[in-house]
């Protein structure tokens, strides 16, 4: 149903519908709200609201016997680091808003064109748009500089694709090209709601009384690029967030890591512990206080107001709540804010993630999501501009049974060079066997006749700018590299019109009559042309997929066509795209024959398609080969081995690309997802839900790890097939298989595939497909792209990175990782994902260790004081413990440890799978950590109590004093601590023995300058231990106390290792040391010649049509029957690229500096 209604040119009437403004917000915050919101999200941190508690509790004098302080500080600064920190990051969400907005644009108010800023355009205005500007809005297109109302756009910020593609104007509205006449235009267009589907757009125009019906071919959207047009002007049909860009782009989420999500539980579960502790010492303090306290009212009485036992246990609950709060003292989430910004600085830092080539260094955007790296479980990444370059070469080719350009690997030969002989050959074009070139010096005819094929069987566009200065607009990248081929080998394209095509032939200017273009589409695989050459003679020209030309060849070629195939073969090998090549001769009764066959198929009005494609068939038969070509779609640097190495660590990639599926599938085999040696290939290609759902339970048949939907295959049979299969999806199928009762069914037919190609999906579909494998898999997903296209997907994942590559910076700017090439990839999980997992969970280990080793203390030691809440400790020893005391060693750990050297970590991927499997801290590591505290504490209680309740000094006095008991027990606890996390540390520089035998020694320092005369003078209230470490420690008694203490401790966990080291070591154990070693039915993709499916076509059909028809020519051309055409507008093939500029050190300087 139709629901817009849009005006040209009438803003009052528009106004009433309140049409979104054209600016976009993608921050999060104001100055007004900033405080008030990010307070809120803050507080929904369960830790926060504990710790805010637990203050409002210490303000209460009756119930606290800690300073406020102690938590306040603190707090707030946690609160403040994490405010900064989000502030900072909307900051460049509003720079980057502010910077789109401002933009401008000109706009026709009143007759006469203005300069607006892109947010002031609203819905109904009719803007200008000039030759590579960008689209302000989605636009109805009115009228073009070009003829016939044609413009020429670029799509990579909506799908990834830098071909170029064209839009039409209604031939209506094509005359009003002049600003008096777009004034006076005031159609009414009645339109679809705004959505999310690029592809789609349905509505009309009603104007003089009259309406026209509306398409997507006559939409220009938001983040197209036009292209070789000098102008045009369209109407503003959606603004703003109703954009289609806008629609796909998703919600900017706030990201947590599964060990936030934990913690949250644990904080829970901890809290619940510390009331039940509470609880037992409240019912402690009653009975307590009933029977025996009840004897010293008479000298000691409660303090008021309490007047009974029940209220004293009361009050008694909640003073132990305040003293055992420190199972899980706020200095935890500082720790832990500050040692993922080291690991941040690391990534920043790394020199073996910085590209020198355009000077861009890797970039952790954001600080929260590093231990998450080290758990990754299914990527799914971008085709275009991620795994490739989208540069199309021409490497080789086969012609006559002969192969050419075997030698363009080997680094001792150079580029021929084409410009000492031919003034028109493309400077940029590179090629390294000589031997081609001088076959067509030596005048082969099979040689010339092939790269005639070359210069005439196309649909590429010629400017010529000035004599001998050619820039071909080709529709695809691969065409212009097959053209641009001839041209270099003296076969050069200069011009044409809708009935002739000129070239230069090895220096001579040949123009040939174009008779007919038999357009490419996807059925057919291939496109031909008939010409007749200046001596009359009538040829077809045919370039298609082997698998389909080979089929409509003479029977005489068969011996060619096997040598041939084995070429192809060799081809495929090596990644490269291929397209055979064959001609037909046909005489002049043949000709006129076909061509009213055809005429007849143009002109019908039913069956239109089906009877061309008939007679494009009857004239493609009998053809003689000539060859065949191979074009490589340039792979960024390192991409197969880094998808064999996160493949070996089992991490699942899927490709999601906008791009066709001929050509998604030869990347995949160019970057070794898919192979030869994969059982099936399974091709799901259906329009309908019942297709779709056939093909997917066809799979069942063929594949042993399909299960029902609502029963999960188990993993040894997942693992067991992993390497069998693969699964291509396009676009149109995906979106019923994302269906709620079907998405199961696909999610677990594409979890059983090795690898998962979908192609031609929009960026909402996308991120629908992340979002599935989030809900139901319960893994950690990393998408990773570079284009305005693949926004949406990288906001969807738990980690999303973008690639500073050529369509753009939206990627980066939505992204938490960034940097330059998709092989930094490995580097990133491999080394610095799997250290931060790793230091993190020791960390944490550890810290809910020495917490609960020190807390508990006060547990026991409420059945010896009368559950009064008397902490074991003084005040200043509570305080300092966790700030002071051990935050430093744990830190270094947290921030420097390794298991095994980075070398190792790529040598063997498997390292990675504990993070995966989420065993280095969980609830069951949790319970092991606060098991061996708990043990802990009771050595450190019970051990000092036995022996100084008998023990005396050397002049016979008790030792069995408070003040004794505590710096003995604070003495044996701090060197308990620190002796474990020597233990726990892998890797020791520098800073460890620094940070562990300092922080020692900054206690003893601390403790006798507490207890010295000198502060008991100065503040007498507030030190109370006068002298109590000296006395203390100068007993030879206590030292063996300690001793004895440590032991009992540390004695179990280091058998326990030794035990676990020697009967069940793990992986990194074993590797610390040893060197490293390194259609619409479901199709089938053979064995033999699968990888030539990949065919080099990636264009739309329907440029032949225009190219007869003379629309797409300007006026001009159409006069010239033999030279160039001359175009006014300038054509510029991408857009400038952004250059992120960064300092570099590398993180290993750091760790070399420190080491011992």
């Amino acid at each position: 149903t139709f629901c817009k209604r849009v005006r040209a040119n009438d803003r009052e009437y528009n106004e009433k519908f309140q049409y979104a403004s054209n600016c976009i917000m993608t921050s999060k915050y104001n100055i007004i709200t900033f405080l008030a919101v990010n307070l809120f999200e803050q507080f929904q941190e369960v830790a926060n609201t504990y710790f805010l508690f637990l203050l409002i509790l210490q303000l209460i004098p009756q119930i606290s016997s800690l300073s406020w302080f102690t938590t306040i500080v603190p707090l707030v600064l946690v609160l403040s680091i994490t405010a900064v920190k989000d502030a900072t990051d909307d900051y460049f969400r509003h720079k980057s808003d502010n910077q789109v907005n401002n933009r401008q644009s000109q706009v026709l108010i009143g007759g006469i064109l203005q300069k607006e800023k892109w947010m002031n355009v609203r819905v109904g205005d009719i803007i200008k748009l000039e030759n590579n500007q960008f689209v302000a809005a989605d636009l109805l297109l009115l009228s073009s500089s070009e003829p016939h109302g044609l413009c020429y756009i670029e799509t990579a910020e909506l799908d990834g694709e830098t071909n170029m593609k064209v839009r039409q104007s209604l031939s209506v509205t094509s005359e009003l090209g002049d600003p008096n006449n777009l004034a006076q235009f005031d159609g009414e267009v009645v339109c679809e709601p705004p959505n999310n589907k690029l592809d789609r757009f349905c509505g009309t125009l009603y104007w003089k009384d009259c309406k026209y019906p509306l398409s997507n071919q006559n939409m220009l959207l938001r983040g197209c690029v036009l292209r070789n047009t000098e102008s045009c002007y369209g109407l503003v049909i959606f603004a703003g967030p109703d954009t289609k860009l806008m629609q796909n782009s998703g919600r900017t989420k706030f990201k947590r890591t599964s060990i936030d999500r934990l913690m949250n539980t644990l904080v829970l579960w901890i809290f619940g512990f510390l009331v039940c502790m509470g609880v037992i010492l409240a019912i402690g303090n009653a009975v307590w206080e009933k029977e025996v306290g009840a004897l010293f009212q008479s000298f000691l009485p409660w303090d008021p107001p309490v007047d009974n036992f029940l209220f004293s246990a009361f009050l008694s609950f909640w003073s132990y709540v305040i003293i055992l709060n420190t199972v899980v003292p706020i200095s935890l989430y500082v720790s832990v804010e500050v040692i993922r910004l080291g690991h941040s600085y690391f990534i920043n830092w790394d020199r073996r993630m910085f590209c020198s080539r355009s000077n861009t260094a890797a970039e952790a955007r954001t600080t929260t999501l590093n231990e998450e790296l080290g758990q990754v479980e299914y990527i799914f990444s971008d085709k275009t501009g991620t795994l490739t370059q989208n540069i199309m070469t021409f490497n080789k080719c086969s012609i006559n049974g002969h192969t050419y350009g075997e030698e363009q690997h080997m680094a001792r030969v150079q580029a021929l060079d084409f410009s000492a002989w031919n003034p028109l050959a493309a400077r940029d074009f590179c090629f390294y066997d000589q031997s081609l070139l001088d076959a067509v010096m030596e005048g082969e005819p099979a040689v010339h006749e092939f790269f005639r094929v070359l210069s005439l069987c196309h649909t590429v566009m010629s400017e010529e700018k000035s004599e001998g200065e050619l820039l071909y607009k080709a529709q695809s990248p691969d065409e212009g590299a097959l053209v641009t081929a001839a041209r270099n080998f003296g076969f050069v394209f200069r011009s044409r019109t809708p009935g002739t095509v000129t070239t230069q032939e090895l220096g001579k200017a040949v123009t040939y009559t174009l008779l007919a273009i038999l357009d490419f589409n996807n059925i057919r695989k291939r496109m031909s042309v008939i010409v007749r050459n200046p001596e009359g003679r009538i040829r077809l020209y045919c370039k298609g997929a082997d698998t389909v030309l080979f089929e409509r060849l003479h029977s005489c070629n068969h011996e060619l066509m096997n040598v041939t195939s084995d070429h192809l073969n060799e081809y495929a090998g090596d990644g490269l795209r291929t397209l055979a090549v064959a001609y037909r001769d046909l005489s002049e009764e043949q000709w006129e024959e076909w061509s009213e066959h055809f005429r007849g198929a143009d002109k019908a009005t039913d069956c239109r398609d089906d009877r061309l494609a008939a007679a494009y068939e009857e004239i493609e038969q009998y053809m003689m080969l000539l060859g065949a070509t191979a074009i490589e779609d340039k792979l960024q640097e390192g991409v197969p081995e880094t998808i064999a190495i996160l493949s070996l660590a089992n991490i699942k990639i899927w490709v999601l690309t906008g791009d066709k599926q001929e050509t998604a599938v030869n990347i995949g085999y160019s970057c070794k997802m898919l192979t030869d040696d994969m059982t099936e290939i399974f091709i799901v290609n259906g329009h309908t839900v019942q297709s779709v759902r056939e093909e997917l339970r066809y799979n069942g048949d063929v594949c042993p790890s399909k299960c029902p939907p609502s029963q999960a295959p188990p993993p040894s049979l997942l693992e067991s097939i992993s390497g069998e299969f693969a699964l291509i999806i396009s676009g149109h199928s995906l979106a019923h298989a994302l269906e709620a009762d079907m998405e199961r069914e696909f999610l677990e037919t594409a979890c059983a595939c090795r690898a998962v190609i979908c192609c031609r999906v929009t960026p909402l579909q996308k991120a629908l497909v992340v979002e599935l494998v989030k809900r139901h898999k319960k893994a950690v997903t990393l998408a990773i792209g570079d284009g305005a296209n693949d926004v949406s997907m990288i906001k969807t994942a738990h980690i999303g990175v973008g690639i500073s590559g050529q369509e753009g910076i939206q990627a980066v700017l939505a992204s938490d990782y960034s940097f330059s090439q998709f092989r930094f990839l490995q580097r990133l999980l491999l080394v610095h994902g799997r250290w931060s997992y790793l230091r993190m969970c020791r960390f944490l280990c550890y810290f809910f260790y020495k917490n609960f080793a020190f807390t508990m203390v006060h547990f026991w030691f409420g059945f010896f004081c009368g559950f009064s809440a008397q902490t074991v400790y003084d005040q200043y020893f509570i305080t300092l413990y966790n700030i002071v005391y051990t935050s430093l060693p744990v830190l270094a750990m947290g921030i420097f440890d390794q298991d095994v050297p980075e070398q190792r970590s790529l040598e063997y991927p498997k390292l990675y799978e504990p993070g995966q499997l989420n065993l280095l801290f969980n609830k069951r590591e949790f319970f092991i950590c606060i098991a061996q505290g708990i043990y802990t504490s009771v050595v450190l209680f019970f051990i000092p109590y036995g022996v100084l309740s008998h023990a005396t000094q050397s002049n016979g006095v008790p030792l069995a004093d408070y003040q004794t008991f505590a710096v003995t027990t604070a003495t044996a606890l701090v060197i308990v601590v620190s002796v474990q996390i020597a233990l726990d540390t892998g890797y020791w520089t520098a800073i460890n023995h620094f940070f562990i035998w300092g922080s020692l020694g900054t206690y003893f320092t601390i403790l006798f300058a507490m207890h010295s005369s000198i502060l008991f003078n100065i503040f007498p209230k507030q030190f109370h231990f006068l002298g109590s470490a000296h006395n203390t420690l100068g007993q030879p008694v206590v030292w063996l106390t300690i001793a004895l203490a440590t032991v009992i401790c540390i004695a179990p966990v280091l058998a326990f290792r030794f035990l676990k080291l020697d009967l069940k070591p793990q992986l990194s154990d074993t590797k610390k040391r040893k060197p490293g070693a390194s259609g619409s039915t479901l199709g089938r993709l053979g064995r033999g010649g699968s990888r030539r499916s990949g065919y080099a076509f990636a264009h739309q059909e329907g440029f032949g049509e225009l190219i007869t028809s003379g629309k797409n020519m300007r006026l001009s051309s159409l006069a010239l029957a033999t030279f160039a055409s001359r175009h006014s507008s300038s054509w510029i093939d991408t857009l400038q690229k952004v250059i992120l500029n960064s300092f570099n050190i590398s993180q290993y300087t750091v760790f070399t500096f420190f080491m011992n």
